[in-house]
């Protein structure tokens, strides 16, 4: 009998063992074990409790854009080191870092492509580059993609997901808050329709400028957005905070979004919206 037991023991330790990792995510919402094949399939969004996890660009840009209809803009931008800034980690060790990480130059993707027919340009913040913070390149694309949906006359959509300016580039950074900011308003002077769609995290410097300068603001369930984070406001009032506090679902009661869209209906949100609104 012991043989036998050892046998099975065996089998069952080599079987873990072939086990590929990354199969199964903890639901940080509802605590539900999700088989990554079929969150994927719900576009990361949990089948038990609505959470919606953080996604790469692409997802978005599959799921927004009718298939076949989209190029992608503006990625021959790279970033640099202008004020050869050196902490624990040189800046420049930063970017490649990220750049292997994420296979892109910088934390924005740009697209010109359609939904349901209709042309935009679609601009995608990648948290996983640097926590989606905000320099020269990630302001100058920003800026890029509003000229280019002004030139065209086709709606500007903009997937923000960010910890705020990039504090490598100093004030280089906090520029892009007037450069982008004083863009809009000239497309948005000429008719342009802009919709911003505000994702977890949306903070800092993108919530200070284009993230809450849309026509129409839209963002995902549950999402966190605030300029600075709930602890450091805690600690600056000496108050405790209301429940749910900078989360999608609070701001929209306060009237600083306009509606909480799931990430599967966005599509047709955002169709219904430019039909309505385009001129």
């Amino acid at each position: 009998m012991s043989w036998f037991r050892r046998k099975d023991k065996n089998i069952t330790d080599n079987s873990k063992k072939n086990i590929p990792s990354g199969l199964w995510l903890k639901c940080p919402t509802c605590s539900e074990i999700q088989y990554k094949p079929e969150l994927d399939k719900n576009y990361s969004v949990c089948r038990h409790c609505e959470h919606h996890f953080r996604v790469q660009p692409s997802v978005y840009r599959d799921l927004l854009l009718d298939e076949g209809t989209f190029t992608e803009i503006f990625n021959n931008i790279k970033p640099s080191d202008p004020l050869d800034f050196e902490a624990e980690k040189k800046y420049v060790e930063q970017l490649e870092t990220a750049q292997l990480k994420t296979k892109q130059n910088d934390a924005i993707n740009c697209f010109n492509g359609q939904i349901n027919t209709h042309e935009v340009i679609l601009a995608i913040m990648n948290f996983s580059f640097i926590g989606g913070s905000m320099g020269s390149v990630v302001g100058e694309l920003v800026s890029r993609s509003i000229e280019s949906a002004r030139e065209k006359k086709i709606p500007l959509i903009l997937i923000c997901s960010s910890g705020g300016a990039r504090m490598q580039e100093s004030s280089l950074s906090l520029l892009q808050l007037a450069k982008t900011s004083s863009k809009l308003a000239r497309f948005q002077e000429e008719g342009g329709l802009f919709i911003p769609i505000l994702t977890d995290p949306t903070t800092g410097g993108v919530t200070a400028s284009f993230g809450m300068l849309g026509d129409v603001i839209l963002a995902e369930p549950g999402a966190l957005i605030g300029f600075a984070g709930p602890r450091v406001i805690k600690q600056t009032i000496g108050q405790d905070l209301p429940e749910g506090f900078q989360r999608a679902e609070f701001l929209k009661d306060k009237g600083f979004v306009d509606r909480i869209v799931p990430r599967q209906k966005m599509k047709d949100i955002l169709s219904k919206l430019i039909e309505m609104l385009i001129k």
